[in-house]
């Protein structure tokens, strides 16, 4: 019997989607689900919805909720983290106060401004959290879903001796989208990919033992719809000679060359989600009532759940820890001589095998130097980043920042300095390890 505490249990989706898929393995049907959230209202849908699927199995699962997160943890075998620290309100000023001065983002809860200040105000919960299982839970592994992913997962390795391993489906959809592009069944088709979280590239492909990227490059250019829906991806796979695994709104604000001017926006990054100025305000735009209700409505439903198994990786890991066979995912983890030419230590996105034995990280060696030069980018200003939220050093907040890729494309170091300045005033009270 496995006990999985999920932290962050009240999001309307994601909570759901973990449980279905753990149900759905016979190695996992008799887990205990310890469902935390700081809002009870949430959760107690949130429970609710569980039991109904358990039912509606059959399943020896249980389900239990609490809004004390060290009881959620407390010998606690798996700890699946999916949390918003501080609300929705910091996204607002995470996106249009850089705006104003000319940095514009789509998604910012990766990197550069709205990714950096979203870590300055997550670290130190993650850190708690891992804290809490050295005492409660010191054999768990932590599953972490939450953004800024390489960020945090960096942050928890400096400062505890948890088992972590970060996880995101941004590999599993780049596989299914080239597998439909060469109009393959992505079943028969097989992918190797690292790099570093949201920027990690498809550096193989093929269809049943045969290399496919000639078909994907091909189609690259020729397919113009193909371009249209996902115009930064393409690009960079035009340009760069390979297939970057997350969102086109995403990609746009990781480098230096679609965001810079309203032009290029407009010509690579101005069509709907592919890369939608503050995409993620609107994301988080909805009303808690409005929200609230959604998943009360769900809870209450008469119809049957779904209970057809997803392609997040938490449960099919679990399964695997729990001595069900092996299972290969790409997940964040330390680079420990696992990308020869990205820093030793810092947080990398690569092949993982998971089986009874553990978690087990596949060497890569280098990357293609175009995209190691990319992700070296990246990985700097991360990596200043996340020093700067462990020692409450501004100087260290302002220098990740000035070093991000489009944040220097677009402005000055003096422009940069009182753009962060004004970001740090209005998010202080949720920064506890900066100092006033």
């Amino acid at each position: 019997m496995s006990e999985i505490a999920i932290i962050g249990a009240g999001s309307h989706v994601f909570a759901q989607a973990m449980i279905r898929d753990s149900l759905s393995f016979p190695g996992l049907q008799d887990s205990t689900f310890r469902l935390m959230d700081v809002d009870p209202e949430p959760l107690g849908y949130m429970e609710t919805i569980a039991r109904r699927m358990i039912e509606q199995g059959g399943y020896p699962a249980t389900v239990t909720s609490t809004t004390d997160r060290r009881e959620a943890l407390d010998g606690a075998d798996y700890v699946v983290v999916a949390i918003l620290v501080g609300g929705r309100e910091p996204i607002r000023w995470e996106i249009d106060i850089p705006l104003k001065y000319g940095v514009d983002q789509c998604i910012g809860d990766t990197m550069g401004p709205g990714g950096i200040f979203r870590a300055m105000r997550t670290i130190p919960v993650l850190v708690d959290i891992a804290r809490d299982m050295e005492e409660l839970c010191p054999d768990a592994l932590m599953l972490n879903y939450t953004n800024p992913m390489s960020m945090l997962c960096h942050a928890v390795r400096e400062t505890t001796d948890v088992a972590l391993i970060g996880l995101c489906h941004s590999v599993q959809g780049a596989h299914r989208e080239l597998a439909r592009i060469i109009g393959e069944d992505p079943e028969e088709c097989s992918s190797w990919v690292a790099g570093i979280n949201h920027q990690a590239w498809v550096l193989e492909f093929e269809h049943r033992g045969r290399d496919a990227y000639p078909r994907v490059r091909k189609a690259a250019l020729e397919n113009q719809e193909w371009y249209d829906g996902n115009t930064t991806r393409v690009e960079m796979l035009r340009r760069l000679d390979y297939y970057v695994t997350e969102s086109s709104g995403h990609n746009s604000e990781y480098n230096p060359w679609f965001r810079k001017r309203e032009d290029l926006v407009e010509k690579y990054a101005g069509k709907g989600f592919n890369g939608e100025t503050g995409f993620i305000k609107r994301l988080y735009s909805t009303d808690r009532n409005e929200y609230i209700g959604s998943l009360r409505k769900k809870a209450e439903q008469t119809e049957e759940f779904t209970l057809a198994r997803g392609h997040e990786y938490g449960s099919y890991i679990m399964n695997a820890l729990e001595g069900n066979g092996a299972f290969r995912f790409n997940g964040t983890v330390a680079n420990t001589g696992l990308i020869t030419n990205l820093p030793e230590g810092c947080s990398v996105e690569v092949p993982c095998y998971a089986d009874k034995g553990g978690i087990h990280p596949c060497y890569v060696g280098e990357l293609p130097p175009q995209l190691a030069a990319l992700n070296n980018m990246a990985t700097s200003s991360i990596m200043m980043a996340v020093e700067a939220c462990l020692s409450g050093n501004r100087d260290m907040l302002y220098w990740s920042i000035a070093y991000d890729p489009l944040t220097a494309a677009v402005l000055s170091l003096e422009e940069i300095r009182q753009m962060v300045d004004e970001m740090y005033e209005k998010e202080k009270d949720h920064m506890p390890t900066f100092g006033d």
